[in-house]
Formats: structure tokens, C-alpha cells, sequence
């Protein structure tokens, strides 16, 4: 024995009621016994003192395939209760990648995930061409917390076309191809396959993602090629073509388990999220296994108009995507590029970020001091009050700002009834935190405390054990990942051992850690007591623990449908 955890209130990721008063022994980076009174026989003894201990949590959706490369620790996730996450969705990988189409990859995905160029080029560790060597290297390096990959439809995309990915569908002999990577990748161990037909995922210079281009031929072929083993599970994220139907047809054909992302709430179409929920229900009522991916945290997005993803999804925006400096203040200036972005505000949309809504839309920071009393004030009521349209004064007001000002915007989920019955769908995943991207609008790695403290314990929305299910036993049975989410002896010992009556997630605030010094957001952890990783302690109380291993494993093994 190496560890015994004791007196502890255990939740054990099953969703039935706690048992209190319990030990947790762990051997050899697993759980080796589960009792009351349970002997120490030399181990280290950490007493709980009626605190809850659960599975670490699985953070399903995270974009960390770059940092991992020059941040083993996997900053913030390790220390916000989370012990295993999955990478690659959505398809922005960077692997395979060329040693020629580097650079393509970087400034991709500074657009679509809202990452630094200056910061990719020092922080990446391109020690690998294909996805079997990306993988062989992560490992190699070690990591904090457990990681399983997606294959990224964009990356195998660029691999197979250069260029012209980017300009049409891939051609049956193409297709073959990168059928073969993807063979290739599962055979090296990834969770399954990953791609988006989002129209807001734009790569560099707003053109479209690879996977945006793809035909139904160039998706089907690629999604079985995954599944011949009876193995993997395809992550999409939809735009308006792949509606749930489409999902079912493509699972049917298939037969693998599918993820769909990102299911938010629109207050301006506010039965749309819920009438994705009820075609998946339909079509799992059916025999297909889907699974909507919602979110338990408001999406809000810090920006300044040099970048501003919230409007990167509308066709009237991609020009301002093109350029910059001068150049964009002349462009947000022409009354045409207003009227066009204003046109297509004014319609309806299936998969938008930002519907205009702009009591939603603060002033968070303002470049001039003259200008301070603007912040902390929403854009809606200053035009009003100056008598503009809100889009004139928002440009008006960031021109005159060199493009300094920095917004943010409450896009979707911010109906916390609408969101509190979407976590409750049965056939809802909570998940979305986008962790390791979009690191200079919004930081959701602590979605999980979220949804513990917010959600089950403030809100009565969720049971605690109800919650701890959804972050634990339930995404591993969804993603087949073996012997992690649940305490038991056999299990691995990923935990989590926190406070019920104050665990949840701190403010915001900004960081500069990146490769090169450069910025991100982050947030803290509040009633985190202790997070081991396969049996050994990783953060503490006062977050990660300084010098601690990289107990991580790279996840390769799953189990059948």
C-alpha cells in the first residue's frame, strides 16, 4: 500500500448516495481497497476528516494537443479537480502535420482557438510528423493527468491536400488516404475521430477549416474507417447541414457512438438546443447512440475588436478577418461593411455566437482615461444614450481606441433555467470547457467545480452524487476509457478530495505564463482538498504542488461498443 485515504465521504461515481466515514487504500497507482477502518501497513496516511473523495473528473473537451508540447502540468486542469481530460476536438489537431505546413497549422489555430502565433512558435515541440509519433512524444515527455487524443479531421485534411483543403472537397482518392491515417491513428491507441461543420470555426484569414469543406463521401468514408475495430467515438461539432437526423443516418450507417457539440442555449431561439436534445432521444429511442455535449457555465468572451471571435461566424465579418492595423480601422469604418454585418444580424440563425444582443456586450477596459467611465457598462445603453446604433458605437468607440478596448460578451447559456434543464437531460454530457484554448476570452476549466458547488449545491438543480456521476462514471462509459471514473478496488486512482459546503470556481484573473511571457485567463479552485493522478498527489489545497510528477498516462486502450 501507498496511499491510505481516511474517514472520508465517498461519492463514488456511480450516482447512488455517499458512504461516509470510509478509508481508500491505493497500491501501485490504483485503488486497492475500499473500507472502514482499513490498516496503514507503512503507507502514507492523509486524513480526510469527513471530507467527500470522488473520482478525479473527466474533462471531455479540451483543446490542450499544443500546450501539452511545453506545459507537462496542463495548466489550469491539474489543479481544478481534474485527472484525465481528452484532446483534439472539434479536429484542430497538430498532428499529422508536415514540417512544410507548420505554420499553416499555428496560424489556424490562432484564429479558430483564439491561441497566440508568437506563442505557438516558442511553446510547440514538433519532435513528430505523423499522429503515432505526436503520440509516442507526449508520452515520452510525460503529463500531469491522463490524456486520450482525438484524430483531427482538419489537421488529416491539411496532411493529404496542402493548400487545398481549404478551397474544396477532397477527391475518392484523397478520401482513401486519409481513411488510412485514420486507421493508422486508432491503431496507435486515439479515443476516435473529431471534426467540425461550425460555421464560426474559420481558420487564418477567415477561410473555412478543412473539415467545412468536407462532402458527406469525404465524412462517412472517414467515420467508418474509424469504427472497423468497433472502437472509437465520433465528435462533431455541427453546423446547420449535420442536424440531428443527418447524426443519426451517419450513426446508423456507422455504428459507432456519437458526440455532438456544442449544444448552448440562444435566448433568441431558445427551443433550439432542446430541439437538438429531442431528436437525440428519438434516435437513441432507435438504437443509435448519440449524445448531446452541453455546458454548465454561461459562454462570455473577452476580446478586442484586432480579433472578435464573437462575429467571426458572420459571412459580412470575414473580411475584417483578412486584415489589420490600419487597414481594419478603415474597414470598420465603410458604412458598407457595417450595413452588411447589420443585414445579417437582423436574420435568423441556426448556429450563431453573438445574436445581437447588446445589454449582453460590456465594456470591460478602456485604452484611454478619458474613457474610464465607460467601462462596466453595456453597449446597448451607451448607444442609446448617444443616440447611434449600437454596432456604430461599438466600432465608433474601439477605433477611437486604436482597437485597444477590450469587450466582453455573454453570448449563449446565460438562461440559468434553460441551462439547469439541459444538464439534467438524460441525454446531455457536461462538458464544453475548451480548456487550452480561447485563452484570452474565457477560462472554463473549472466546469466541474461548477457544476458541484453552482449547479448541485447552490441551485438544487443536481443531487451532489447526481453531479459527480455526470463528471466521472458517465463520460467513462460514454468514451470507454477502462477502470477510471469510479472508486472501486481495480480502479485507478484518479481523485478528487474537496469540500461540498464551499467547492466551486473562483473569479477570473489574468496570467502571464505563456511561452514568451504572454497572457491568459485563468480561474482557481475553491474547496479542493487534493488531486491524485493514478495514486500519486498532484495539487493540494494551495493548488499544484510544486515539482510534482508527471504521473499521467497516455490513454490507449478503450473498450468495444
Amino acid at each position: 500500500m501507498d496511499v491510505l485515504i481516511r474517514n472520508a465521504t465517498i461519492y463514488d461515481g456511480n450516482g447512488g448516495e455517499p458512504l461516509g466515514g470510509t478509508d481508500v487504500a491505493v497500491a501501485d497507482g490504483k485503488i486497492s481497497e475500499v473500507g472502514r477502518g482499513l490498516a496503514a501497513n507503512g503507507a502514507e496516511v492523509v486524513d480526510a476528516d469527513g471530507l467527500a473523495l470522488m473520482p478525479g473528473i473527466i474533462d471531455s473537451h479540451t483543446h490542450y494537443d499544443a500546450q501539452i508540447t511545453w506545459d507537462p502540468m496542463l495548466a489550469p486542469s491539474s489543479a481544478l479537480g481534474v485527472t484525465t481530460v481528452l484532446i483534439g476536438n472539434c479536429g484542430f489537431t497538430i498532428a499529422p502535420c508536415r514540417e512544410g505546413d507548420r505554420e499553416l497549422i499555428m496560424r489556424n489555430l490562432t484564429q479558430v482557438e483564439g491561441m497566440a502565433l508568437e506563442v505557438l512558435r516558442d511553446g510547440i515541440t514538433w519532435d513528430f510528423e505523423d499522429v503515432p509519433g505526436y503520440l509516442d512524444m507526449i508520452e515520452q515527455h510525460g503529463m500531469a493527468m491522463n490524456v486520450g487524443a482525438f484524430l483531427g479531421h482538419s489537421s488529416i485534411g491539411t496532411y493529404v491536400m496542402g493548400a487545398a483543403a481549404v478551397e474544396r472537397a477532397a477527391t475518392p482518392e484523397e478520401i482513401e488516404t486519409m481513411a488510412g491515417i485514420v486507421r493508422a491513428g486508432m491503431k496507435a491507441g486515439a479515443v476516435g475521430f473529431a471534426t467540425s461543420t461550425a460555421p464560426q470555426h474559420n481558420g487564418w484569414g477567415g477561410t473555412p477549416m478543412p473539415s467545412r469543406l468536407a462532402d458527406d463521401a469525404e465524412l462517412y468514408a472517414l467515420v467508418k474507417a474509424m469504427g472497423e475495430d468497433r472502437r472509437g467515438v465520433f465528435m462533431l461539432t455541427k453546423g446547420n447541414r449535420t442536424d440531428g437526423p443527418y447524426l443519426e443516418a451517419l450513426a446508423a450507417e456507422a455504428g459507432c457512438p456519437v458526440m455532438i457539440a456544442a449544444l448552448l442555449h440562444n435566448s433568441t431561439r431558445p427551443d433550439g438546443t432542446f430541439k437538438d436534445l429531442r431528436d437525440i432521444a428519438a434516435a437513441r429511442e432507435r438504437g443509435r447512440e448519440l449524445w448531446g455535449q452541453v455546458s454548465c457555465c454561461p459562454l462570455t468572451n473577452d476580446f478586442t475588436l484586432k480579433s472578435a471571435y464573437p462575429f467571426e461566424g458572420f459571412d459580412a465579418w470575414k473580411p475584417a478577418m483578412k486584415v489589420a492595423g490600419e487597414d481594419l480601422k478603415r474597414l470598420l469604418a465603410d458604412p458598407a461593411f457595417r450595413d452588411g454585418v447589420r443585414a445579417e444580424l437582423a436574420q435568423p440563425a441556426g448556429v450563431r455566437l453573438f445574436n445581437g444582443e447588446w445589454h449582453k456586450l460590456d465594456v470591460v477596459e478602456v485604452a484611454r482615461p478619458e474613457n474610464a467611465a465607460m467601462e462596466q457598462r453595456n453597449v446597448g445603453d451607451l448607444a442609446n444614450a448617444a443616440g447611434v446604433d449600437p454596432l456604430d458605437w461599438m466600432l465608433d468607440f474601439a477605433i477611437g481606441e486604436d482597437l485597444e478596448t477590450v469587450f466582453t460578451a455573454l453570448l449563449l447559456n446565460s438562461d440559468e433555467d434553460a441551462v439547469g434543464k439541459m444538464i439534467r437531460d438524460p441525454n446531455a454530457s457536461v462538458s464544453l470547457s475548451d480548456a487550452g484554448a480561447h485563452l484570452t476570452f474565457f477560462c472554463d476549466a473549472g466546469f466541474g467545480l461548477h457544476l458541484m458547488g453552482h449547479w448541485a449545491r447552490d441551485r438544487g438543480h443536481l443531487t451532489l452524487p447526481e453531479a459527480v456521476h455526470e463528471l466521472t462514471g458517465k463520460p467513462a462509459d460514454v468514451f470507454r476509457i477502462r477502470d477510471r471514473g469510479r472508486i472501486a478496488p481495480g480502479a485507478w486512482a484518479d481523485l478528487l478530495l474537496f469540500d461540498p459546503a464551499t467547492v466551486g470556481r473562483g473569479p477570473k484573473r489574468r496570467v502571464f505564463d505563456l511561452p514568451g511571457g504572454a497572457p491568459r485567463l485563468t480561474t482557481d479552485a475553491e474547496g479542493v482538498h487534493g488531486v491524485w493522478v493514478n495514486g500519486t498527489r498532484i495539487a493540494d489545497s494551495g493548488g499544484v504542488v510544486p515539482d510534482s510528477a508527471r504521473p499521467g498516462r497516455l490513454l490507449r486502450e478503450y473498450d468495444p461498443w
